[in-house]
């Protein structure tokens, strides 16, 4: 029974050790092995050894105190991922030194991956926490399954002529699954769940190379580096407001169609390219020209010798699609992310639209610099007979949308900003510690940021002052010209509980520059919003 127990012990902490778990997003188990025949240990490794067997003595001599009734061949758990079983004849001889000699420990390392090596013809299913997600993996560790979700509530007060009344909103409700079949193949599975169901995203990724990968389902098309992000690592409350320029803005930034991406030069370039409707969720095209988007995306510090700027990243993208009048479709909307007011009408759009964009990232220890570009024009042609004031097939002046925005973050108890993703907490008020810190309990994370943005639209008027005609003069047509511009400067406070939940504390001062469609005149309005999130 002894030699049963020291056996498992020995063997899960070998196995457990040294095979990572699948997180998210990653597929790539470790592939290392230990080679039996390996040179005798360094100073290093007999100082890592000489403190596992120290530890793996003391959980020895309390298992054998604990499980002294339990019978030699009853079967018990003895740690998660580990089944312990009956005493094997070939775990004889496999004894742990009372005195951690450099020799005895390299001989016990040479008999433990002999071990490894014996029993790796045979993995166990395992199934648990992966210090990001619960998961399920098959024994050959093709296939992983992976549950996640994440859950948005926000109250929203205004000040401000017009404005909205204050309202508390759920966000976002969304559950699904992602994981991998094989080294090669990822997929995801997203719901919004809400007063009906809808599916977000639904993909698979096929993964040969790390430099073409092709993607095909419903997911987020690579535009904007501020809305490619998960919704779980917006740092605001409400995206920018230029996100209404984005594609398929209407439809959380995703749409069904099928991409290629990839890393170049060991990671330092990345891109995109993708073909899609262009219409939203689950929407089908409404055009015989499909949606074109090209993103890319340089790291050209990467590997400097100066940390502060390995983590600058530049980059830019493009955007082609067309529009129909006939299927209804309308300009970008007005309405401010944070629905204050709508600074601009949507107007009856036909023919191509193209989308640019330019942006920036900075990371280095605790702050975070961020900028964006994006320019629209949505052409009007032949659209007379479907505006006010239009003559017959008459081409109207596109509508043009410009919009940026910069934003700045900074964390106040000692994390790094990642570039995209959860900050890892050091020392949560709630929980666990986060995957890789090994603070204790604490206040959590506190992070400040600051974000302008501005955004404005003009949609070009135009007049027909027709001559008369053998079959008598046509009235003129008249369509008035519209130019609205506002800004909004965002202030505000990040409390991340601990890995998992964060609360938003964001305050707006949203400008509205020119008088708006409603009538109302050109004022501020003050926007408070408190989130809190919750993820798996």
């Amino acid at each position: 029974m002894r030699w049963s127990i020291l056996f498992v012990l020995l063997l899960s902490s070998v196995l457990c050790g040294q095979v990572p778990f699948v997180h998210a997003q990653s597929d790539k188990p470790g592939e290392k092995q230990a080679d039996p025949s390996s040179p005798a240990a360094t100073e290093e490794e007999v100082s890592q050894l000489r403190q596992e067997v120290a530890e793996l003595k003391v959980v020895v001599q309390r298992l054998l105190e604990a499980n002294a009734t339990i019978a030699p061949s009853e079967a018990h758990l003895v740690r998660a991922n580990v089944v312990a079983g009956p005493s094997r004849p070939e775990t004889a001889g496999v004894a742990v030194p009372t005195e951690e000699s450099p020799a005895e420990l390299s001989a016990l390392r040479e008999r433990i991956d002999a071990l490894r090596s014996r029993f790796s013809d045979s993995p166990q299913p395992t199934a648990g926490w992966n210090d990001e997600h619960f998961f399920l993996k098959s024994s050959n560790g093709n296939f992983t399954l992976m549950p996640i979700g994440y859950l948005n509530a926000q109250y929203t007060f205004y000040k401000g002529d017009g404005a909205p009344p204050d309202t508390f909103t759920m966000r976002r409700a969304r559950f699904g699954v992602q994981g991998n079949y094989g080294r090669q193949l990822d997929y995801g599975f997203l719901l919004e769940s809400g007063s009906t169901l809808t599916i977000r995203d639904m993909y698979l990724d096929f993964k040969p190379w790390k430099f073409f990968n092709i993607m095909g389902g419903q997911f987020r098309v690579p535009f904007s580096q501020e809305a490619l992000a998960t919704e779980t690592n917006f740092e605001f409350v409400e995206l920018s407001i230029n996100s209404v320029l984005y594609p398929d803005a209407s439809g959380a930034f995703r749409t069904p169609g099928i991409e290629v991406h990839g890393d170049l030069a060991d990671g330092r370039a990345q891109y995109w390219v993708g073909l899609f409707n262009g219409q939203g969720l689950l929407q089908t095209g409404t055009t015989n020209e499909p949606e074109v988007i090209g993103k890319v995306r340089f790291y050209p510090w990467k590997i400097s010798e100066k940390s502060w700027l390995r983590g600058l990243a530049i980059g830019g993208s493009a955007d082609h699609s067309r529009s129909k009048a006939l299927a209804s479709e309308v300009s970008f909307n007005g309405l401010m992310t944070d629905s204050s007011y709508n600074f601009f009408p949507q107007f009856r759009i036909n023919g191509g639209i193209q989308r640019y964009n330019g942006f920036f990232s900075w990371v280095n220890r605790a702050w975070g610099v961020r900028g964006e570009y994006t320019q629209v024009l949505e052409k009007r042609y032949g659209i007379g007979s479907f505006v006010p004031g239009g003559i017959g097939f008459n081409s109207l002046p596109g509508v043009v949308g410009k919009g940026a925005y910069g934003m700045v973050t900074y964390l106040l108890t000692g994390e790094s900003e990642p570039d995209n993703s959860m900050p890892r907490v050091k020392h949560p008020v709630i929980g666990p510690n986060s995957p890789g810190e090994a603070g204790g309990p604490g206040w959590g994370a506190w992070q400040l940021k600051f974000r302008y943005s501005w955004l404005e639209g003009r949609a070009p008027g135009s007049s027909c002052n027709a001559d008369t005609l053998p079959a008598g003069p046509i009235t003129p047509g008249i369509v008035p010209t519209f130019s609205d511009h506002t800004n909004q400067i965002t202030a505000g406070l990040n409390w991340y509980l601990n890995y998992w939940v964060l609360a938003k504390s964001d305050l707006s001062i949203d400008q509205l520059k020119n008088p708006s469609v409603q009538g109302i005149l050109p004022q501020n309005y003050f926007v408070f919003a408190e989130g809190i999130q919750f993820r798996f």
